[in-house]
């Protein structure tokens, strides 16, 4: 079918190559890393139980074996920069404080009172000492005891036991980690491939430009899910299917903790044919919410050029300028593509040398019904200058879109095009007769092998 545009809309059921993104790096002008090959999971057909989104057992059983045993995502080091300050991370019914002491190191305390349990902290920021506000117990920002009241009705209480109990933080990349399991391994060796693949990005020099937050009406899984497949794209996004490659996505696994998919930008939907590359380089520029510049209305493509070759460049340019650094060895794929890595159990952050979007999507506290959306898009700073101070949290309303932060420029509305499909999953899910989903082979094989790990985890069978 044609339309205004001039471009022919394809038969939807015909449509779709997985090896496309393989096809594209044999154009590339520059040696291809080899992590970029593909890694199928390769993880069967069965359906899945409608009741591990919708159930509260479903949800205490997270509560008991997920969130105690994995390492979880609680921070950028930008948010914590100063001693003293500290991020709250909630997680069902516990509560960690994450603070950065005077000697300069990051550490996690259980959000407990030693005296009468009352909460230490309730929200994120910057104090001297950790002051309990009920009684005035008091520790220093290492956790040290310092003072109590009424000293002599304590006489029984050990000092030296009165130290604040601590969680494990560990960090890789600026992001901060907290794994409440004392004998879990290490987050280096939890993340597998992921330190390794992203070693080309100049994590070091990464710093969030961006950050905004939203309760979500469905539970956390679902949420997620919606962002691990492109399939969705002429559906949900279909203004965007002239420079995103939705159902020539490539789908990747790297054992239990690592996903990947690979979705090739500035090249049109197999959806689409005859796509004029003038109108795939304005609609990437000005659509997409990732590139170098959105000004669709200052570029114009040189007789037959290619949009693809042309905001690559671009790219190249205006991202090294930014960081400071050659980035004459990064392949196109790298500078413009839809990269998204997936860590265990609830964190997605996107490849790439710059634009970095990071999600996270958390149980709303003991709420199995909502989630808490955490996006950050990465920049990088210059090499030997210090790393900027985070921005201010957008924390969204229940009443306000993602469309309403306009720090997220383009990506907005493109959130608000998925926000609007997941209260009716969770309504779908809980109307099933059959009281399954179903999923594609290949194309969500990530949501399959997401829960084939879930269920290492919780000490069930296969999903």
């Amino acid at each position: 079918m044609n339309n205004d545009r001039g471009f022919t809309e394809n038969v939807q059921d015909e449509v779709g190559d997985p090896c496309k993104f393989q096809q594209l790096l044999k154009s590339e002008r520059v040696p291809v890393p080899s992590f970029l090959r593909p890694q199928e999971a390769g993880l069967g057909d069965e359906p899945l139980a409608a009741s591990r989104y919708t159930t509260r057992e479903f949800h205490l059983l997270e509560a008991k074996r997920l969130w105690p045993k994995t390492w979880q995502f609680v921070a950028r080091e930008e948010q914590l920069p100063r001693p003293g300050d500290h991020v709250v991370y909630d997680i069902v019914e516990r509560s960690i404080i994450v603070m950065r002491g005077a000697d300069g190191v990051l550490r996690g305390f259980y959000n407990s009172c030693l005296h009468r349990g009352r909460a230490l902290r309730n929200v994120s920021g910057n104090v001297r000492e950790l002051r309990c506000p009920f009684h005035g117990f008091t520790w220093s920002l290492e956790g040290a005891f310092r003072s109590l009241p009424c000293a002599w009705d304590f006489k029984h209480l050990k000092r030296e036991k009165l130290e604040l109990p601590e969680v494990r933080v560990e960090t890789w990349g600026g992001f901060v980690f907290i794994n409440f399991d004392e004998h879990a391994p290490s987050l280096m060796e939890y993340l597998g491939v992921l330190p390794e693949h992203f070693s080309r990005y100049l994590m070091d020099r990464a710093c969030t430009l961006v950050h905004v937050q939203k309760r979500i009406p469905c539970n956390w899984k679902a949420a997620q899910e919606a962002f691990f497949e492109s399939m969705h794209t002429r559906a949900t996004h279909p203004h965007i299917l002239t420079f995103i490659a939705d159902v020539d996505s490539q789908y990747d696994a790297f054992g239990d903790h690592i996903t990947r998919m690979i979705t090739p930008s500035t090249v049109p939907s197999s959806h689409l044919s005859d796509v004029d590359e003038q109108v795939v380089l304005e609609d990437s520029l000005s659509a997409s919410g990732r590139m170098a510049s959105n000004d669709a209305s200052a570029h114009r493509l040189p007789a037959g050029g290619r949009a693809r070759e042309y905001i690559g460049e671009l790219n190249r340019q205006m991202f090294g300028a930014a960081a400071g650094a050659d980035l004459s060895d990064a392949t196109l794929a790298e500078l413009q593509d839809a990269i998204l890595y997936s860590v265990f159990p609830n964190l997605q952050i996107w490849a790439g040398y710059f634009g970095n979007i990071v999600y996270r999507f958390i149980p709303d506290g003991d709420d199995h019904e909502h989630c808490i959306f955490d996006v950050r898009l990465l920049g990088r700073h210059p090499d030997g200058q210090p790393r900027p101070p985070a921005p201010t949290i957008n924390r969204l309303t229940d009443e306000q879109n993602f469309s309403d932060a306009p720090e997220l420029g383009a990506l907005g509305p493109v959130f608000d095009q998925d926000m609007r499909n997941l209260p009716y999953i969770m309504k779908g899910l809980k109307a099933s007769k059959r009281g399954t989903i179903e999923l594609a082979h290949y194309q969500e094989s990530r949501i399959r092998h997401h829960h084939r790990t879930l269920d290492k985890y919780l000490g069930l069978g296969a999903a």
